[in-house]
């Protein structure tokens, strides 16, 4: 769309200016095309007594757009899902039903490229939203970009969890306390997304049933993932008292989660229902269902473990005949049990929805990773707690099953990193730019030599 440069009402232009609608741009957009119009005299622009070189504009913006900057400018919070599946990936390896020395080592460099992903991918957010501040403001009003924003805490979940798994037992105090931290940190970005993203859906956008897909659910799930993140810190908390508070905010961010998410998951099956499958672009959507199931599931049966070693300690919920938290621990078991088979139903949809067609790559296969691994986990949490061969080899099936996808996805986005195919950003196309003017001493009407 043309560039606008909007001014004050323009006289009647003298002979030989011509009008001009400036250069065109994929990563800008001018909502108002009524402007007044530009006129340009041997490639030199006049609005309203001021003179600008569009070159130079082109070259300034031909620049930004090459090499680190074009990077730093497309890094969209979509990214932050390699995190989730290279986490997740690392967390299966680490608490594989059938292990051994050889894939804890594997597990524990995955979880070291892991947070290095994290730092840089945070870096880059940082400098794309210091550098260019407006698209923070046109990134969060996005309809589709700002859903990932919830990629972030779960990005970082993934990495609290395997500092419990793996530094805790090395360290000692100093990583339990690191975290804590870290949780209540991603506790709260959590809570934020969960809240903020569901309602700018409501205030800003008008939203058509036939548009929805799955990512609605990654705000959301954020929250079901802190609460199982809590429930597993919880457990190495030497103080017994920050183990209940950990606990009970946990299972307050299971109740702000789940129940949000089944929600949104009857207006997906009506989508689908209605709708016809989402178009091939997004195809891989149809595995996110599996993510607040497969964690909440998870999450809901850490909690009660936790809660059943914690409350007599803590005295909560005086006991009378019955222990509170063994109570809880039961009930999460069930609850856990009846998610699982309702995920196997959308586990079913998924892989007839993805089997039928062909799909091109992008950043959305990273969602075959996460909802599967999450599956998974729940997956030999039942196993464990049962116990139950079944669920041991099932479970390490779909391990498998989730590394070796995260090894194709893995090198199908370096593949697609390097050539360039990957970095793009739809939120740039509501961006709008000025180009910089040099104020010159020229009349109005009048054109200087």
């Amino acid at each position: 769309m043309a560039m606008e440069y909007a001014g004050a009402p323009h006289p009647t232009p003298a002979a030989g200016l011509r009008e001009d609608s400036g250069p065109e741009s994929d990563n800008t957009f001018s909502p108002e095309s009524s402007s007044p119009s530009t006129l340009q005299v041997n490639n030199t622009i006049i609005n309203g007594g001021e003179k600008t070189q569009p070159s130079s504009w082109d070259a300034t913006k031909s620049k930004r757009e090459q090499g680190w900057r074009k990077i730093v400018r497309s890094f969209t919070p979509s990214w932050f899902s390699v995190n989730m599946g290279t986490g997740i990936t690392s967390i299966l390896l680490h608490n594989l039903p059938y292990n051994g020395d050889w894939l804890y080592y594997i597990s524990v460099i995955i979880f070291v490229l892991n947070v290095v992903l994290f730092i840089v991918f945070f870096l880059l957010s940082v400098a794309r939203y210091s550098l260019y501040p407006k698209i923070w403001g046109v990134m969060i009003r996005h309809p589709a970009q700002s859903l990932f924003l919830g990629t972030f805490p779960m990005g970082l979940a993934t990495i609290i969890n395997m500092i419990v798994f793996v530094c805790v037992p090395a360290w000692g105090y100093p990583a339990v306390q690191l975290a804590w931290g870290l949780w209540w940190i991603d506790m709260v970005v959590s809570l934020a997304c969960c809240l903020y993203v569901p309602f700018a859906i409501m205030y800003l956008h008008e939203s058509a049933l036939e548009k929805m897909t799955a990512a609605w659910l990654l705000p959301i799930v954020s929250t079901i993932v802190a609460a199982a993140t809590g429930g597993i810190v919880a457990e190495v908390l030497p103080n017994p008292q920050h183990a209940l508070w950990t606990v009970i905010a946990s299972y307050i961010l299971w109740g702000t989660g789940v129940p949000f998410a089944m929600v949104v998951l009857v207006m997906y099956f009506q989508r689908l229902t209605l709708h016809h499958l989402p178009p091939v672009e997004v195809a891989v959507s149809v595995f996110l269902p599996l993510g607040p199931l497969g964690q909440g599931g998870f999450g809901i049966m850490q909690l009660g473990k936790v809660a059943m070693a914690v409350f007599p300690q803590t005295q909560t919920l005086q006991e009378s005949s019955t222990r509170s938290g063994d109570i809880l621990y039961v009930v999460g078991w069930m609850v856990a049990t009846i998610m699982w088979g309702f995920a196997m139903v959308w586990m079913f949809f998924a892989v007839a929805s993805v089997s039928r067609r062909r799909f091109p790559f992008n950043m959305g296969w990273w969602g075959f990773t996460f909802p599967l691994g999450v599956f998974t986990a729940s997956t030999t949490q039942m196993g464990r707690e049962l116990p139950s061969r079944f669920f041991d080899v099932f479970g390490t099936i779909t391990s498998v099953s989730v590394t070796l996808l995260w090894l194709v996805v893995a090198y199908k986005t370096i593949e697609g990193a390097v050539k360039g195919n990957l970095w793009v950003a739809p939120d740039l196309a509501n961006l709008v730019e000025t180009p910089r003017k040099k104020k010159v001493d020229v009349e109005v009407g009048v054109v200087g030599n």
